[in-house]
């Protein structure tokens, strides 16, 4: 945060007091943020000023005025977020309330040489079609599958597209010169959560996604735990079977080789059961569901397996960080009828005493959901008064605040 001075910082702690918490009065903000009146006065005079706030309706009080309540104005600023898989990109314009205003997708191809330019291009391309909205692009969200050791630097080491070392940030960066952060994609979710779904109401929660592969992102105290070098939360290598299948990571029997869609395709062939084109394993496995749900009970079966392994695991995991809630997420929940009962019973036998009552929620899920989670990384910035997305948080709030770069 260097170069921003005290009101800089205290306008950004306005906005994430109201970002993460929603429409409060004046007085509530005084109270919460430690400051003056006058000083919460001026500032929120200057926010709505630069048409971030807005005044809504008159609270009801205990004897007095009723006190004017302020909230964020959605359309004050938007992001871009970018899903990177395997085989495509999901790109998405978002506002700063979460809508979503238009979504695209472009052919990907992670191995190619030019991968990195393929990126940088498939996203310049998008950027006339969402300048359609005049709220202020605020910057650009790439969530990937791996893991990030700092976002406002964006070098990536995803193994499931055979990236080491890629410096996606700085590449993006000097293609598009927007602000661009980066991040694991599980984690961007997280970020997603805290800013518009569970975390409003779980300051400490647990994130589990299902699909392609399995992941983690550990929310505590508000905020998303990266571990030492950006890594933490790959909950799909977590070591299930020493003897099981040799995992794309390189070792052997890991969560995801059961839980995520190669290993339910396999498991699906060990029980002879017919298997859809490989080369699409989501579509594969959204086959293996309807047979279930069809009343197929080998296919049915598959899934029960897998899901009281991923429930095991999944309360090892509610055992070490005690979260509030999980949360469910993922292309797979679109089967959850099929996991229901296995995960519920993997995870109610393993957990602690005292634990065994937290809730599972499942949310619903679509195309564009990794590509929300990204730009909200972007949109997560502006409440961020710590500054944890270091240079390029500063640049997202300088646009923000002032429509400028």
């Amino acid at each position: 945060m260097a170069g921003t001075d005290r009101g800089d910082l205290t306008r950004t702690a306005i906005l994430a007091l109201l970002g993460t918490v929603g429409p409060l009065s004046r007085t509530e903000i005084a109270r919460r943020l430690d400051l003056s009146p006058a000083t919460v006065t001026q500032l929120t005079r200057e926010l709505i000023g630069h048409g971030m706030l807005e005044q809504l309706d008159l609270k009801p009080s205990r004897g007095g005025r009723p006190a004017q309540r302020l909230g964020l104005v959605g359309g004050a600023g938007r992001a871009l977020g970018v899903k990177v898989t395997a085989d495509r990109l999901v790109i998405v314009d978002v506002r700063l309330d979460g809508e979503v205003l238009g979504s695209w997708e472009r052919p990907f191809a992670p191995s190619a040489r030019d991968a990195l330019d393929d990126l940088a291009d498939a996203v310049a391309s998008v950027v006339p079609d969402a300048a359609a909205d005049r709220a202020p692009l605020l910057g650009v969200g790439v969530g990937v599958p791996g893991s990030v050791e700092d976002q406002a630097v964006g070098t990536v080491n995803a193994p499931t597209l055979g990236w080491q070392a890629m410096p996606v940030g700085e590449r993006l960066r000097r293609r598009l010169e927007l602000p661009v952060l980066v991040e694991n994609d599980v984690n961007a979710l997280a970020v997603a959560e805290r800013l518009y779904g569970r975390g409003r109401t779980h300051r400490d929660f647990l994130v589990v996604t299902i699909g392609r592969g399995v992941g983690a992102a550990i929310v505590t105290d508000g905020r998303v735990y990266r571990g030492a070098r950006g890594g933490a939360g790959e909950f799909g290598h977590l070591p299930v079977d020493p003897d099981g299948p040799e995992c794309v990571c390189g070792a052997r029997g890991c969560l995801e080789t059961f839980a995520g869609s190669a290993g339910l395709l396999a498991a699906a062939g060990a029980a002879g059961l017919p298997v859809a084109d490989a080369s699409d394993p989501l579509g594969a496995v959204s086959a293996l569901g309807r047979a279930g749900a069809a009343g197929d009970r080998a296919a049915a079966g598959v899934f029960a397996g897998a899901a009281t392994i991923l429930g095991r695991a999944t309360a090892g995991l509610v055992n070490i960080v005690d979260p509030e809630v999980v949360v469910v997420l993922g292309e797979g929940t679109a089967d959850w009828p099929l996991w229901h009962d296995g995960f519920e019973s993997g995870l109610r036998s393993q957990l602690y005493p005292g634990r065994r009552d937290i809730p599972v929620e499942v949310e619903g899920w679509d195309d564009t959901s990794w590509a929300q989670g990204a730009a909200a990384l972007v949109l997560a910035t502006p409440f961020d008064a710590v500054g944890a997305a270091g240079e390029q948080g500063r640049l997202v709030r300088a646009r923000l605040i002032g429509g400028r770069p």
